[in-house]
């Protein structure tokens, strides 16, 4: 990618108002104001940056051949995958432990769907990604949680809680990995220590690991999978390219599993689904997964670097700027976890105070579960001039 390029993408301001957006214009009913014309989004978790040229091209490309007949994932969709995944994150997989799915949430119903029962329990860690406990409470599971540890911004789970937890009945653990909202690249440690408990207790693990590859360079992946060994067999793992090269719309993700049974009984629930017409990919999709995976890593190295100055940036104006605000760089993502508990301030007015006078939309921690009250989550993945703007409008709001 030439400087050009770098600055056409990741610095251009593109007015995504024009579009059905929901980041852009769906605030009134999200966050219940009269009017957000003017309020500057950064809140859900969608980028403001283009897709990569060589994405944009190859769903050009599919466009111009004009015709949209039903399609499918062929092999050399999943060849991109498995290079990718051999090349980023050094997990060797095969193509045919791959399902095909629309994306990772509803490939997550589909595996409680088809692993549990109403009796079962679910376990997560909190605060975590909402549709972690969504899904199991509209599923009629039993929601087990273990509060991760908090100290300074760093996050840890407390094994022996989650062993207690793991004791109640859990027949599937919901991993986010890394995690959301807080940033955390789990160490091969962590990540070995949950495997062993959870073959203990005979759990089946969902790793959702559709951020792996927004990790900083001082940081590492490590996909769960591939430190498993023989434990590989209960592990289903989530990935997609849509968070990665802001796909989200354009719906592509994979269950990989190396176990066949496994790998059946998610091929039967796509089929239930294809009784619906819902168990394909649009053509575009393909050749977007296709061209992002096989090209769109100079592009992916770029973002992160725009990505962690506009994080150094927030957390140095914003720390320095507005009493009793901490802020801990992630390891990952292109989302702040911002702790405001030494403010004195409760979620209520502190929402208040960014939608009314600073008129800026950032996610109030408790959507996360009770151990994010007193935090806010900001998504920095936009252009320099309006990361800049909202942290001025923050400033405005809680000074």
């Amino acid at each position: 990618m030439n400087s050009f390029e770098a600055i056409t993408i990741f610095e251009n301001v593109i007015d995504r108002r024009k579009a059905p957006s929901v980041k852009w214009n769906t605030m009134e009913q999200v966050f219940g104001v009269d009017d957000a014309s003017d309020i500057l989004p950064m809140w859900i978790a969608d980028m403001d940056f283009a897709a990569p040229k060589v994405v944009i091209d190859a769903m050009q490309e599919c466009l111009d051949h004009g015709v949209f007949g039903y399609s499918y994932l062929d092999e050399t969709c999943k060849d991109a995958v498995r290079l990718w995944l051999e090349n980023r994150h050094a997990w060797y997989t095969q193509n045919d432990w791959m399902v095909l799915h629309h994306g990772v949430v509803p490939a997550i119903a589909s595996v409680i769907e088809t692993f549990t029962t109403k009796e079962d329990s679910i376990l997560i860690t909190t605060p975590i990604y909402p549709p972690f406990f969504q899904l199991p409470n509209r599923m009629q599971r039993t929601l087990v949680e273990c509060v991760l540890t908090e100290e300074e911004g760093n996050y840890s789970i407390d094994f022996v809680e989650f062993e207690k937890a793991l004791q109640q009945n859990v027949k599937l653990f919901l991993l986010c990995n890394p995690h959301n909202p807080g940033g955390i690249v789990w160490t091969e440690k962590e990540l070995k220590k949950i495997i062993e408990l959870c073959a203990r207790y005979d759990v089946l693990i969902l790793s959702d690991e559709i951020h792996a590859d927004l990790v900083f360079p001082e940081y590492k992946h490590i996909a769960l999978a591939a430190i498993a060994g023989e434990e590989a067999k209960r592990i289903i793992t989530c990935v997609a390219p849509t968070k990665t090269f802001n796909l989200a719309g354009v719906q592509a993700a994979f269950l990989i599993s190396p176990d066949a049974n496994i790998r059946e009984q998610l091929e039967q629930d796509r089929l239930v689904h294809g009784q619906m017409g819902i168990n394909r990919l649009s053509p575009f999709a393909a050749s977007a997964l296709k061209a992002a995976y096989k090209e769109g890593y100079p592009w992916l190295l770029k973002l992160l670097e725009i990505l962690s100055l506009n994080m150094d940036y927030v957390i140095q104006e914003l720390t320095e700027k507005v009493e009793g605000i901490k802020i801990k760089k992630p390891h990952a993502t292109y989302l702040l976890w911002i702790d405001y508990r030494d403010t004195g301030l409760t979620e209520e007015k502190v929402m208040k105070k960014l939608l009314d006078k600073g008129r800026l939309a950032l996610e109030p921690g408790s959507k996360y579960g009770e151990a994010g009250k007193g935090f806010l989550r900001m998504n920095v993945a936009c252009a320099p001039s309006l990361v800049k703007d909202g942290v001025q409008r923050f400033i405005t709001a809680l000074s």
